[in-house]
């Protein structure tokens, strides 16, 4: 904790000397002590459009696991479906979600919905990855002395199968829950009236940079805040592998 808060002080203090000695117009790059008196005048405000974003990351986040999981389980125990379904999955995530959120807003209308849609478009996809390479990187001999032991296929699942994915699936879902950020905050570019991409984009048009920088760092926080729930929720799940960690330290 103590590193990334001296990091975050270097920054903070680095921007303050170029603004002291470049003196750039206050729209290209407002001070630190600027961004900070926004950030208390329109605090109201700010912490509303951080709600919705919020709220929109945490659906997207939820709703892509729930999609995401019995693909991975699918394409991990059916080869026919791995063939049928992977390759369109991958060739899916060439196409840039930026492009098809105008034409999601076409189909949905303008709300939040479509906000989440987007977000689950940016975030299964990590999910789907990581469960898949959990899921097969199974050692054959567990697999063998489960089928000896005369163990379900639930009972597989729940005491062999899963306890091997999860390292794999909790990376996937650190990846899954900052894309969904970003594709919540690309919802709000494209059409909304609420939410922190819509306060960035409205602060952008009428030059109001401090604005533009408070709700960046909220933004920010909000990423950072969710990586760190599912980092904490993977120590509670997982504490074996939290001390093997340390251990290798």
């Amino acid at each position: 904790m103590v590193y990334p808060l001296l990091s975050l002080i270097v920054i903070i203090v680095l921007w303050q000397v170029v603004v002291s000695v470049a003196k750039p117009a206050p729209y290209l790059l407002p001070s630190p002590g600027s961004v900070a008196s926004t950030l208390i005048s329109q605090f109201p405000m700010l912490i509303y459009h951080s709600g919705i974003t919020a709220f929109e990351t945490l659906i997207a986040f939820l709703l892509s696991i729930v999609i995401a999981l019995p693909l991975a389980v699918l394409i991990a125990r059916f080869r026919w479906f791995e063939d049928a379904v992977y390759p369109l999955l991958v060739t899916s995530q060439a196409v840039p979600k930026v492009a098809l959120a105008p034409l999601i807003l076409v189909w949905l209308g303008f709300g939040l919905h479509t906000n989440i849609v987007v977000g689950v478009l940016m975030a299964f996809f990590p999910v789907v990855i990581s469960g898949v390479v959990g899921l097969k990187s199974v050692p054959q001999d567990m697999i063998f002395l489960g089928r000896t032991m005369g163990l379900s296929q639930a009972q597989m699942f729940r005491k062999i199968y899963l306890p091997h994915a999860l390292p794999s699936l909790f990376g996937g879902l650190k990846v899954c829950v900052t894309l969904a950020v970003v594709g919540a905050v690309v919802g709000e570019f494209v059409g909304s009236d609420r939410g922190l991409g819509y306060l960035i984009l409205l602060s952008s048009g009428q030059l109001q940079t401090a604005l533009m920088f408070a709700a960046l760092i909220l933004l920010v926080l909000i990423g950072v805040v969710s990586f760190a729930i599912v980092q904490f929720v993977e120590a509670r799940v997982m504490p074996w592998h939290r001390s093997q960690r340390s251990d290798g330290h």
